[in-house]
């Protein structure tokens, strides 16, 4: 009888059919989560690899170029990309909110008013942008690599017209979990990107000028390939209905919002970048840079 009582006993499961059920829906929810995440950062690898791209390619040019295409992207980076990013950030409240209350149409308005606020935000980001040689030497930065870093800023300023669309598109998709044809486009343009930069930089002989451009050309190819999905797409048929003019009422509301987001996102960011600009207080300002900014 105690034999018996003991067989029973060693053949009943470990876990019980509830507990069982638990676990599954964990795993399952674990294997959606990875499918979400895998490609998001995958296509933010991919994203931020375009400016890495251009200024490898200006460090074939030498160490004044490079320096001054370092200090000039962390530059832009501190005062440009990471207060559009941040802003753009807002999206994915408010997006998120619309798709979880089926109220699709919405999502395109927001989309549309983002573009409308981030495009405003850059007026004073492309002023900036356009003294960079004037900040950097009231920094006491080197002149020469202040100068060289002027230039490449200034080159950058066109970037400003595709990057707006195209993270309120980015935002826009990922809200509603589209998230592969976004890594599909980053990869795409970060490929095509090294030869648009070989291009400009050695075949049309522009230098470092070339590198700062290429990298408006390449975010304009990611903006028109994630255009055309929102507009060919079945998947965006409901969220994507064209302009409204829906998108030109509530902009300080939504100005509100994505600032204190734009905030989060460029502590973060500043934290990096600082480094970078710091490091053209040094002995030798040229090397110095040049080799963190390759870290």
């Amino acid at each position: 009888m105690t034999s018996m009582q003991k067989s029973g006993v060693d053949e009943q499961p470990l876990l019980g059919p509830a507990e069982r059920d638990e676990h599954a829906a964990a795993a399952a929810e674990a294997k959606r989560l990875l499918q979400l995440a895998g490609p998001l950062v995958a296509s933010g690898i991919l994203r931020y690899a375009l400016q890495l791209v251009s200024v490898m390619f200006v460090g074939h040019l030498g160490e004044l170029p490079l320096a001054g295409a370092s200090l000039a992207t962390s530059l832009a980076n501190v005062t440009g990309f990471s207060l559009l990013v941040g802003m753009a950030s807002a999206l994915d409240t408010l997006c998120g909110q619309a798709f979880g209350a089926r109220r699709y149409g919405l999502l395109g308005v927001y989309k549309q008013r983002a573009m409308l606020v981030l495009a405003l935000a850059c007026v004073p980001v492309a002023l900036v942008w356009a003294s960079t040689a004037r900040i950097l030497l009231l920094l006491v930065q080197d002149p020469a690599i202040a100068a060289e870093a002027g230039a490449y800023a200034r080159w950058l300023i066109p970037a400003l017209v595709p990057y707006v669309p195209l993270v309120c598109h980015i935002r826009f998709l990922q809200t509603q979990s589209i998230v592969v044809p976004v890594m599909v486009s980053s990869a795409v343009t970060s490929l095509s990107h090294i030869l648009v930069c070989w291009a400009l930089v050695y075949k049309a002989g522009m230098g470092s000028k070339g590198a700062a451009l290429a990298t408006a050309v390449s975010y304009s190819t990611n903006l028109a390939m994630l255009s055309l999905y929102t507009r060919l797409s079945g998947a965006c048929k409901r969220t994507w209905t064209g302009f409204s003019m829906e998108a030109f009422k509530e902009l300080r509301q939504f100005a509100e919002l994505a600032v204190p987001s734009a905030m989060m996102v460029c502590l973060e960011w500043w934290s990096f970048e600082l480094l970078v600009l710091l490091s053209g207080l040094l002995p030798n300002p040229k090397l110095e840079t040049s080799v963190l900014s390759i870290w």
